[in-house]
Formats: structure tokens, C-alpha cells, sequence
């Protein structure tokens, strides 16, 4: 059920999110979204917030210029949106995200526009955003750790994985898939 209202969704441009513990399968969901929606000719970038340092994660996410700051490399670099211009950008785990580069993401999400660092002109961009998580986005808005705006914007289409323990007419499949 789950795949079929994926593909479904696929369709559509509106951001996806993909919730389930770890292991169900998220970022399989999010490559079969791309691969079946008007987008699968354009890139599919993925970014593992956690595995990047929370100093790092905004030049990571936009990019930045040349100058911007000490160390940085001569012409910028290009950020994972830039990367994913035309395609999906894949959010994981963004229940870990820091909560100041919220605010940053909202911002992007609702404008389609986002500054690189050392900026003063906006750039545009048509990118569809998949985000996933293993947590509980809703504790963590009570809890003050995730913003609500952020989490309305991402959750406009919202799919559950279910875990194996809940699905095991899949093992089969599943075995005969790895041999």
C-alpha cells in the first residue's frame, strides 16, 4: 500500500514525507518517488543531515561564494540545492536538523529562493523536497526542538513505513531478493 501511494505521489511536485523506524526502508521510498515522477531525468541528492557538522551544514545546503568566510574555496561551492536543481533533494533524518537551520530551510521551502553564503542576491530554485525521519516530529515541536511552520511545510503528503515485524509476508520477497 505504502509503494503504490508513493508512485501515486510521485505525480505530484508537493514535498513528501517519509516517516518509519530505521531500517523500513525511507530512502528506498524516497529514489522510487524520484525515479517515477516527471523528475527522474534530473539529479537525486541526498543529504544525511546528522553526518554533517551542524558549522557546516548551511554551506553544505546552499552553498556558498568565494571569500565568504576564511578557508573558503576560490569560485564557492555549490551547494546540494544547487545540485539537485530540476530534481529532488532528499532530506534524511531531518528530525536532527538544528533548530537556527530550520528557520533557513522553512524559508527556502516557502520561497523557492535561498542566499549562499556571502551573498546578497537570492537565487531560485526548482527543486522537489523528500524529507524522512526515524523520530517523532510532533514531540519534538511540543518539546520546542523542531519548528511547527517547518513541519506543516514538509508534511503536506506524509507516508508511514511500516516495520518488518508488521509486514512478514515481505520476507519472502525480500530473501529471494538479496540471493
Amino acid at each position: 500500500n505504502v509503494l503504490n501511494l508513493a508512485q501515486r505521489a510521485a505525480a505530484s511536485d508537493s514535498t513528501i514525507l517519509l516517516l518509519g523506524e530505521s531500517g523500513t526502508g525511507k530512502s528506498m521510498v524516497a529514489k522510487l518517488i524520484h525515479e517515477c515522477s516527471p523528475r527522474r531525468d534530473k539529479p537525486f541528492v541526498t543529504v544525511t543531515l546528522p553526518a554533517i557538522p551542524e558549522q557546516l551544514l548551511s554551506s553544505e545546503l546552499f552553498g556558498y561564494e568565494e571569500g565568504a568566510f576564511t578557508g573558503a574555496r576560490k569560485n564557492g561551492h555549490k551547494g546540494k540545492i544547487a545540485m539537485a536543481e530540476g530534481g529532488t533533494l532528499f532530506l534524511d533524518e531531518i528530525g536532527d536538523m538544528a533548530f537556527d537551520l530550520q528557520s533557513k530551510l522553512l524559508h527556502f521551502i516557502q520561497e523557492r529562493t535561498y542566499f549562499p553564503i556571502g551573498s546578497n542576491d537570492p537565487v531560485t530554485s526548482n527543486v522537489r523536497i523528500i524529507a524522512a525521519t526515524n523520530q517523532n516530529l510532533e514531540e519534538l515541536v511540543a518539546k520546542g526542538k523542531f519548528r511547527l511552520d517547518l513541519y506543516y511545510r514538509l508534511n503536506v503528503i506524509s507516508l508511514t513505513m511500516p516495520p518488518l515485524r508488521e509486514r512478514r509476508e515481505d520476507i519472502e520477497a525480500i530473501i529471494e531478493d538479496i540471493l
